[in-house]
């Protein structure tokens, strides 16, 4: 447990960061599904669900959520699935 009264703010910044970071990544993770489940039906429907997982790939990227390495490898993967077709 934190003794001083930086490490008690930091541990509770850690706490809010974790929350908002958690959902992120969730919403990231909803929107991959989406995109797969789009991807077996309609070609139309994969294109608008890639462009909103990208878009969603940037804001994480923006945010310091997740590396942008992984998201340009993220965006490709996304797009093998719409291009596939």
């Amino acid at each position: 447990m934190a003794n001083t009264k930086s490490a008690i703010k930091n541990a509770r910044k850690a706490t809010k960061r974790m929350v908002r970071n958690q959902a992120i990544k969730t919403r990231l993770k909803t929107l991959a599904k989406q995109l797969q489940a789009a991807a077996k039906s309609d070609g139309a429907a994969a294109k608008s669900a890639a462009i909103a997982y990208v878009a969603a790939v940037d804001k994480a990227v923006r945010s310091g959520v997740i590396h942008a390495n992984a998201a340009a490898r993220v965006k490709s993967h996304a797009a093998k699935f719409v291009f596939a077709k």
